[in-house]
């Protein structure tokens, strides 16, 4: 079973995080690379060599001059192109590790709806209250940010779990309260007079399509990560 888990986890990840990563490439970062102009003011080496200013998409703020960064051009793709492909890996294990508790064969279709179940808690949910941001954004504290966000998804994934497999009405009822309640709550934001400066530098059109594109763009990584999750669990249950 370990090994099962591990080739699919591997498989899967891998092919996914490429499949990510060449997304990527045409939707979102064309985009990251635009608002570091606004980032940078309009001018000076970040108009000329947009892409010398790494920015990870999952996190979307300004960053520390302190940090390292990888280089542009090829070092910079080569980079999101590990990181894609460790993330795949990474979410890989947690969806065959799920599979192999559930105790049952999970086929590529089955693994489609895991996907969309992983999608659903880990990044759709969060993003109701807190979207993905571009760099050069106003945003909260980000302590509050993360713990927003871990609470979100605890309460979304146990939720989602407890509305698709407990019979029990008040179970899902439990299920529906515990995803619902962190947005009750409500995600940090910083204290504005006008919601529409938090875009900061960065045109509200273009942090707008960010947003939307991103949720595409990692709607479909998971669609992928959970049918190959699915099919190669399948296909290495003698593993």
């Amino acid at each position: 079973m370990f090994r099962r888990i591990v080739m699919t986890a591997l498989a899967a990840g891998v092919l996914a995080g490429i499949f990510g990563w060449g997304l990527q490439m045409v939707t979102t970062t064309p985009l990251i690379a635009a608002a570091e102009i606004y980032e940078n003011g309009g001018g000076g080496d970040a108009a000329s060599h947009p892409h010398e200013n790494a920015a990870a998409e999952t996190d979307g703020h300004a960053h520390d001059e302190g940090a390292w960064m990888p280089g542009g051009g090829m070092e910079r793709h080569a980079f999101t192109l590990l990181t894609s492909i460790l993330m795949g890996t990474g979410f890989g294990f947690v969806l065959t590790g799920v599979f192999a508790l559930r105790g049952r064969d999970v086929g590529l279709n089955e693994g489609v709806l895991w996907g969309l179940g992983g999608f659903a808690a880990l990044y759709l949910a969060p993003a109701l209250g807190l979207p993905p941001e571009l760099p050069g954004m106003m945003a909260a504290d980000l302590d509050g940010r993360q713990i927003w966000w871990v609470f979100t998804v605890a309460g979304s994934a146990v939720g989602l779990a407890l509305i698709v497999f407990s019979p029990n009405p008040l179970w899902k009822l439990a299920g529906i309260l515990l995803a619902v309640i962190p947005h009750i709550v409500g995600a940090p934001h910083p204290a504005m007079v006008d919601l529409a400066d938090m875009a900061g530098g960065v045109p509200a059109e273009l942090a707008a399509r960010f947003a939307v594109t991103s949720l595409v763009t990692v709607g479909l990584f998971w669609v992928v990560l959970g049918a190959l999750a699915g099919y190669f669990y399948d296909r290495f249950s003698d593993a």
